[in-house]
C-alpha cells in the first residue's frame, strides 16, 4: 500500500513563505512524476506545480510561475514545494500526487491534503 504524506501547511500571512512536503512510502519513487494540486473551498482542484521522476524537467501552473518551486529528494521519497510571496488566493488545501507520467487522466497515488491559509 503506497501512502503520500502531505505536511507543512499553515497560516501565514500575504507576502510569506511556506514550503510543503509530501514522503512517500514507496520504493519505486524514483519512478515517479510527482505533483502538486490545490482546491480552495467551493472551487474545482487545480494543478499547481510537476516534477519529472528524475527532477530534470518542472512545470508549474500560470498562477504559481516564479513565486513556487517544486523539488524532490530521491534518496528520501520526498517531494517539496516552496511556497514564497503567498497570495491570500492561494489559500487551499495543498495534495501531492503520484503517477507513472505527466499530467495523466488518472493518478495513481493521492495524499490526504495538508492546509494553507494566506491572510490579507
Amino acid at each position: 500500500q503506497v501512502r503520500l504524506v502531505e505536511s507543512g501547511g499553515g497560516l501565514v500571512q500575504a507576502g510569506g513563505s511556506l514550503r510543503l512536503s509530501c514522503a512517500a512510502s514507496v520504493r519505486t519513487f524514483s519512478r515517479y512524476v510527482m505533483e502538486w494540486f490545490r482546491q480552495a473551498p467551493g472551487k474545482e482542484r487545480e494543478f499547481v506545480a510537476g516534477c519529472t521522476a528524475s527532477g530534470g524537467s518542472r512545470y508549474y501552473a500560470d498562477s504559481v510561475k516564479g513565486r513556487f518551486t517544486i523539488s524532490r529528494d530521491n534518496a528520501k521519497n520526498t517531494v517539496y514545494l516552496q511556497m514564497n510571496s503567498l497570495k491570500p488566493e492561494d489559500t487551499a488545501v495543498y495534495y501531492c500526487a503520484a503517477s507513472t507520467a505527466p499530467r495523466p487522466r488518472n493518478y495513481d497515488y493521492w495524499g490526504q491534503g495538508t492546509q494553507v491559509t494566506v491572510s490579507s
